[in-house]
């Protein structure tokens, strides 16, 4: 399923579309796996919304206790793919994460970067996006082109614009995205269950609210490469892995039970 062409944009744009990387037997045990997380939250679930409109539902680090997550996670394409586009020799499972946004929800998903809030560094890693409905352009997931390979920017609370990993003034702030489209090239694809997006830590990213009228559900894994290792941080990371620093010290790869191999050797 990988191409190389698929390689080299990734490689430059931090962002690639695969269409139909997964089987329908794969989206259907993705489904259920999403559908089971919602009815079993963890206690780190939150809802991603204001209350005045319609559910954006995220939830994270469930596979070892949703066996239909465990058994995709294990069983599906999804870390060979990742390896492939890394160029990685072993590829690391790092979390999971289930984002639902259901019809009627107004909230975006403003611009960030996924690694400011990430206990790991590194350049070989993947994130894979993979929804079980079809997602219309205009509420997909967007990328601004080669963010990748710049620095990090300020990273905000979603609903609120607060700065509490970093003083105020200690990283750049987000540029103007949409007031300077010849510098900052947006992409982003309609999908259909079975397509793929795979994007980069540091890309930068977000996404429109969801007006309906369908659901728009999305189980996203995170994959490590040969290069990724731990890095303690002294705010808290989002999800926040407790005792890790005890068991792992800062430089050395993520070799723990929360993190098995999935790919290569």
């Amino acid at each position: 399923m990988v191409t190389a062409e698929h390689v080299s944009d990734f490689a430059r744009d931090g962002a690639v579309c695969i269409r139909g990387a997964l089987t329908d037997a794969e989206i259907d045990l993705a489904r259920r796996a999403i559908d089971a997380n919602l009815v079993d939250l963890s206690p780190g679930a939150k809802r991603a919304s204001q209350t005045d409109d319609g559910a954006f539902i995220e939830d994270f680090c469930s596979w070892q206790r949703i066996s239909e997550l465990t058994e995709f996670i294990r069983t599906s394409s999804a870390a060979c793919i990742a390896g492939q586009l890394m160029a990685s020799r072993r590829v690391r499972f790092f979390h999971d994460h289930v984002l639902v946004k259901e019809p009627g929800t107004a909230q975006r998903t403003p611009w960030h970067q996924d690694i400011p809030y990430y206990n790991v560094e590194g350049s070989q890693n993947v994130s894979m996006w993979i929804p079980v409905d079809p997602v219309p352009r205009a509420v997909t997931l967007e990328f601004v082109a080669g963010s990748h390979r710049g620095p990090w920017y300020m990273p905000r609370t979603f609903l609120d614009e607060q700065a509490r990993w970093f003083p105020e003034g200690s990283l750049a702030e987000l540029p103007d995205i949409a007031g300077d489209p010849e510098r900052h090239s947006v992409i982003g694809w309609e999908l259909e269950p079975g397509d793929v997006v795979c994007f980069h830590m540091q890309t930068l990213h977000c996404a429109a609210g969801n007006p309906g009228p369908d659901r728009r559900r999305v189980m996203s894994l995170r994959f490590l490469g040969d290069d990724m290792v731990h890095a303690p941080r002294p705010w808290v990371t989002s999800p926040e892995f407790p005792g890790l620093t005890e068991r792992l010290p800062a430089g050395v790869e993520m070799d723990d039970a929360l993190f098995p191999v999935l790919w290569g050797s």
